[in-house]
């Protein structure tokens, strides 16, 4: 079997049994159509070798990739051997005699401060004509009485998309999938199609936001659109992850925040205030759905800098040795 049938056949055949994003599934396409050139179309699926995949590293390290796209491509390309040794194509997976040293990915989660976070908050609720409400001590929403427009909608849209981000810290792409029905008004929980094929409940606990979930789910329920999608954009039709982007850094534009903001920093920001504030790293872990307890670790580095920041400001030794 020749490499780029094996490819073709692969992607029908793996993403049939596993449920995966369409953003996963055009990676995977992406990463094994880039290997397939650089080792060469008519290449046989047995001929690929732990020299053939350290010489596409040492390739890509030269063409300047970082660290963890390299890891992310290596990653799919091993899925792919694992594949067809398990069907019986391959005798034995190339990766067994692969060494290969990537690089340490320093990229630690880009927060917002609070600050930012209030900020922004603040700036989605002047969207939205009326009624003011407190919001955690700091931040003013607002919530419409009635719906004279679409335009009226979009403002409360908006509003509750920002509030869901960072209430709920779920994934730009889970928030887009979601549909009406998956907002349980009794239980005040959001069910997500996770990363992975992994779903989880995502619960709404603070009342303000409550509020808004609520009065956003019952405008848009009156809204006769085909689509059923929770968030949908001025066509009617699924709000995507680039449109929702769009909403966050025109309100950080409009707030006068100077760096820019994408979706994901809420979610970043979400998990660095619940370590800060003492919650336990699994229970975080659970809240943002990591499969793994190492990825959600990354945020103690973070916290631990606030940590220590704090300590040399105010500890108690700095004044008995002044």
């Amino acid at each position: 079997m020749q490499l780029m049938q094996a490819v073709s056949e692969f992607l029908s055949g793996y993403f049939s049994t596993n449920d995966r994003s369409t953003k996963t599934k055009i990676a995977y396409h992406s990463d094994l159509e880039q290997f397939g050139k650089f080792a060469g179309t008519e290449l046989a699926l047995q001929s690929v070798s732990a020299v053939l995949i350290e010489n596409w590293a040492a390739h890509m390290r030269i063409k300047g990739y970082a660290p963890a796209s390299m890891r992310r491509k290596i990653v799919v390309l091993k899925v792919f051997c694992s594949y067809w040794l398990r069907r019986g194509e391959l005798s034995e997976s190339p990766f067994w005699r692969v060494r290969l040293s990537l690089g340490r990915i320093e990229q630690l989660p880009r927060a917002l401060t609070q600050i930012e976070m209030q900020n922004l908050l603040a700036q989605a609720g002047r969207g939205c004509a009326v009624t003011d409400v407190p919001r955690k001590g700091s931040v003013l929403a607002k919530a419409p009485r009635t719906i004279a427009s679409l335009q009226s909608y979009r403002a409360l849209r908006n509003l509750a998309l920002v509030d869901l981000l960072f209430a709920t810290g779920m994934r730009v792409g889970e928030a887009s999938s979601l549909n009406i029905e998956d907002f349980g008004v009794a239980e005040l929980t959001f069910r997500i199609r996770g990363k992975g094929g992994r779903h989880r409940l995502a619960f709404v606990v603070d009342k303000q936001s409550v509020q808004i979930q609520s009065r956003h789910l019952e405008v848009r329920s009156r809204l006769t659109y085909q689509c059923n999608a929770l968030f949908v954009n001025a066509s009617g039709h699924r709000l995507s992850t680039q449109g929702m982007a769009n909403i966050i850094s025109q309100f950080q534009r409009d707030a006068g925040i100077e760096r820019h903001i994408t979706p994901h920093m809420l979610r970043h920001t979400v998990a660095t205030l619940l370590l800060r504030n003492g919650v336990d790293i699994r229970v975080v872990q659970e809240f943002l759905g990591h499969a793994s307890i190492a990825t959600t670790q990354r945020y103690t580095h973070v916290a631990k800098e606030h940590l220590i920041g704090v300590l040399r400001k105010h500890h108690p030794s700095l004044k008995l040795r002044a």
